[in-house]
């Protein structure tokens, strides 16, 4: 089951393909859980999709 906060298709696929690739990586199906949500819920915040999310930019100055 994807993470609580996913509800399109695309992030329910993305993390269903992520568990698929990590069981067959030979991951146990918890920890392919895990990792699926993870990056699912990383994803999520990078594209800014979560409740009071924003995109992170570099925080050092360039000179």
């Amino acid at each position: 089951m994807p993470p609580r906060g996913v509800k399109s298709a695309k992030r329910k696929r993305q993390y269903e393909h992520i568990k698929r690739s990590e069981t067959a990586r030979g991951r146990s199906n918890k920890v392919a859980e895990r990792i699926a949500g993870a990056t699912t819920n990383k994803t999520r915040r990078q594209k800014g999709e979560t409740k009071g999310s924003r995109k992170r930019t570099s925080s050092r100055k360039k000179s």
